[in-house]
């Protein structure tokens, strides 16, 4: 989710990096834990005492490393970089359809900005593994299934370093006070893939479609927006309604309302789109067509999703909380949500195979 903060269980729902007891005078009484003093932002101490806490619930290299092995016959899996903490063991890989020609756009899929969110992670894999070699010949494909690993394996939102990773793509940007959509200070995870963008000349020809895969979750707004305002020391937390549903993040600059159309009309036929709540909003942002939020720049305000200057882009928010969301569905959502917006893609600016593929 855009506006969360920290996650730690293997559970959907329920966090279990931190156990500390959450004194009664604390401004969030239903934090998952109390650390610092209400009011007071974190410094260096608080977030290693944060850190100290949280655990590890999975495993990076059994979930997506051993997936991503079992697709080098048919991908050029390369590694483009591996978080200081432990480098063997959170190495970072992307994965390129062969054959890279300068005949072709290209599109990129990212997942895993938040390790907690599944879907984003596993949607990407389940799109190498059953569909992405059909638009080949249309795209080069970059997919970068697993951007944050600590995060992954510990089920949470942040970097180990408390920093929000979907907030660290431009440190630089637009500060906005009270706003949630915020930059942050960049990270290991944000440097190394705008990193590789570079090395892919992925700046100078931006991609012609970039789809960042996320979820919102119900313990986004019951632990991990209160755990933010913990650390960012502001104690007038405001509750906001968890969506019930699916629906897309568009860039209030370029919304592209004809392509998000298509991307919610094939996914409604996955999993239930997300309404409006009583004041037509979503996460506090006007719905602005149905199932979709426009926000400010991406890129202003550091998300993955305005690492480039793709035309098409847009973030995906999959529910895995609902009743009648189980983990197929939700890494469908997101396979889904990937082919409606090629195939909305190449109908709309006419493309063919590359020639070399004919």
């Amino acid at each position: 989710m855009l506006g969360a903060a920290v996650r730690g269980s293997v559970s959907r729902s329920k966090l279990a990096s931190v156990t500390m007891t959450v004194a009664a005078s604390t401004p969030f009484p239903n934090a998952p834990f109390n650390i610092g003093t209400p009011g007071a932002p974190w410094g260096d101490a608080e977030r290693k005492e944060w850190l100290a806490q949280t655990k590890v619930h999975r495993t990076y290299r059994q979930e997506v490393l051993d997936k991503l092995d079992a697709l080098r016959e048919r991908y050029d899996v390369e590694q483009y970089g591996a978080l200081s903490r432990d480098p063997s063991r959170f190495p970072l890989y992307a994965v390129k359809s062969k054959g890279w020609s300068d005949k072709r756009p290209c599109v990129l899929v990212t997942g895993g900005v938040h390790g907690y969110e599944t879907s984003g992670v596993q949607g990407a894999i389940s799109f190498l593994a059953t569909a992405a070699e059909a638009y080949a010949s249309h795209f080069n494909l970059l997919v970068v299934p697993c951007v944050s690993p600590w995060g992954y394996e510990t089920i949470n939102r942040w970097t180990y370093e408390a920093t929000d990773p979907n907030r660290s793509f431009n440190p630089d940007g637009e500060v906005v006070e009270g706003r949630s959509f915020n930059p942050e200070a960049a990270t290991e995870e944000s440097a190394a893939l705008l990193a590789l963008l570079a090395k892919l000349g992925l700046h100078e020809r931006a991609p012609i479609c970039h789809i960042d895969l996320h979820e919102t979750t119900d313990t986004d707004e019951s632990e991990f927006r209160p755990a933010k305002a913990m650390r960012d020391g502001t104690t007038d937390h405001r509750p906001d309604v968890i969506p019930d549903g699916f629906y897309l993040v568009a860039d209030i600059t370029n919304p592209q309302a004809a392509w998000h159309a298509a991307i919610i009309e094939a996914v409604r036929a996955v999993t239930h789109i997300a309404p409006p709540d009583a004041d037509g909003n979503i996460i506090g942002e006007k719905v602005v067509q149905d199932g979709v939020i426009a926000i400010p720049s991406p890129k202003l305000i550091g998300l993955c999703a305005g690492a480039t200057a793709a035309p098409y882009a847009t973030t995906t928010e999959v529910y895995p909380d609902s009743p009648s969301a189980d983990d197929a569905t939700c890494n469908l959502a997101q396979v889904t949500t990937i082919k409606a917006a090629l195939d909305y893609i190449i109908e709309a600016e006419k493309l063919q195979p590359a020639k070399d593929e004919l």
